[in-house]
């Protein structure tokens, strides 16, 4: 009886984007735990691996493809280049960079074996550069050794990175630039899953709620 549909001005509803998965501080504790108990060569690169992604946030693509020149220890920073090619820097603590410092010495060489002019930070067994799937196996293997039941991926320790920086008062606006996102929105996400910190902080600091 009608000569238009009475959809035809409805917008399609907007998909919600998934909430991110992370470790509890305490799981991240475990994880590198188990991996510095293996004593060897590929153990101390594993630990140093696991270490530098939650301790810079990097992807896992960007962490392979890192040089041993895009270490800058007496500055504590690490360039690396993200997506679309960007460069940026990212930071890291002193214990990662310690123990970078100590593979970098020990292991790396042995792995390299005669390979001495490999330039990648990270090789495997043959002196050659790790791949991305190589760090998806590791992160599996400690995993599964520290009793984390649930399937976690690198980008789980990129979003255990953003969500407790956010957890301990850092703002949204230095977490993006950390993280190397082009929009803060992409950066919101992280908000919904530190609501309840949120609620805390205010209960204890606003002057009507204590």
């Amino acid at each position: 009886m009608i000569d238009e549909p009475p959809t035809d001005s409805l917008v399609s509803p907007r998909v919600g984007r998934a909430l991110p998965k992370y470790l509890t501080e305490e799981e991240v504790v475990r994880l590198l735990k188990e991996a510095d108990k293996a004593g060897t060569a590929e153990g101390q690169r594993d630990a140093n691996i696991l270490e530098l992604l939650y301790a810079t946030g990097l992807r896992v693509s960007e962490l392979v493809s890192l040089n041993v020149q895009d270490v800058d220890f007496e500055e504590s920073y690490i360039r690396c280049w993200g997506k679309g090619s960007k460069e940026r820097i990212v930071y890291a603590h002193d214990r990662a960079l310690d123990g970078l410092q100590d593979y970098l010495s020990t292991s790396r060489m042995s792995l390299l074996g005669q390979k001495k002019d490999e330039a990648a930070l990270f090789v495997n067994h043959r002196g050659e550069r790790l791949t991305r799937q190589w760090v998806w196996n590791i992160l599996k293997t400690y995993s599964k050794r520290a009793g984390i039941d649930r399937k976690i991926t690198p980008h789980t320790l990129r979003h255990s990175f953003a969500t407790h920086l956010l957890q301990k008062g850092a703002s949204l606006r230095h977490v993006q630039e950390l993280l190397g996102h082009s929009s803060i929105s992409t950066t919101q996400v992280y908000t919904h899953l530190t609501s309840e910190h949120l609620r805390d902080e205010y209960e204890k600091s606003h002057p009507r709620a204590v």
